[in-house]
């Protein structure tokens, strides 16, 4: 980011923000990173800027180790969600904004202690919520919402007991591995060549012991393209898992 190139005579925000979104495209994400940058320098209150760089960080992120303390990809995740939350502050009514929110207060929660991701529970749904408020067919803020459900009845019951004292049993009570499964699968109907709603669809059906529709789910993302930047990370990790399923019923 700090090699940002400098803003040239003739091109605006909107120029960079083109030429960083045709940079993601072929899953350049410096080039798209240092655009974003530029145009963030014309105009920090773009609001398009703003959530595709957010995405564009938490794209870097996700491609650094996340066992283990990382200073870097924390420092990356907070940056996103900062301006996500600048997007959303410039357009209220854009869907983009609030799905980048969301995925950067996840993204960050998961960098905190179980205390912590607990109190940030709220904030991740209500703005996945916002975006499907907004645009129902945004396939990103329905994934969002089903690992929101799925983080939840996966938690042990100590961390339970935590979160209905931060959360409250009303927002508590409303997460389930129904709702978890439902929000993940139509993510997948809405666009059912991105390998990253199958490979989640797939461990939510192994956490109900769902073993077969979970190996449809990965040999489905096996026979997908990679389209996106972190699909190699995805297609080995769906690997792992199909091995690791391989022989339950």
């Amino acid at each position: 980011m700090l090699l940002a190139p400098r803003p040239l005579a003739g091109q605006d925000a909107h120029d960079h923000v083109a030429l960083g979104t045709a940079a993601m495209q072929v899953h350049d994400l410096p080039t798209a990173l240092a655009h974003y940058e530029a145009a963030l320098a014309l105009d920090s209150a773009s609001y398009e800027a703003n959530w595709r760089a957010a995405l564009a960080l938490l794209d870097e992120g996700e491609q650094l180790a996340e066992s283990g303390k990382s200073p870097t990809r924390d420092s990356l995740y907070a940056r996103a969600e900062r301006l996500a939350r600048r997007a959303v502050a410039a357009d209220s009514m854009g869907a983009e904004g609030h799905f980048a929110l969301a995925a950067a207060a996840g993204r960050v929660a998961l960098t905190l202690g179980k205390k912590q991701r607990i109190q940030r529970a709220r904030l991740i749904r209500d703005e996945a919520q916002r975006a499907l408020a907004l645009d129902p067919r945004n396939d990103g803020a329905w994934h969002i919402l089903g690992r929101w459900n799925a983080e939840i009845m996966r938690l042990s019951g100590l961390s339970r007991f935590f979160a209905k004292q931060f959360l409250g049993a009303g927002i508590f009570g409303q997460a389930s591995w129904a709702a978890a499964v439902s929000d993940m699968q139509q993510a997948a109907a809405i666009d059912p060549g991105r390998l990253y709603h199958r490979l989640e669809l797939a461990e939510i059906y192994v956490d109900r012991k769902r073993y077969d529709d979970a190996r449809a789910e990965l040999a489905q993302l096996a026979a997908l393209p990679d389209r996106e930047i972190l699909d190699s990370v995805y297609r080995r990790e769906g690997k792992q898992l199909a091995a690791k399923i391989a022989n339950k019923r």
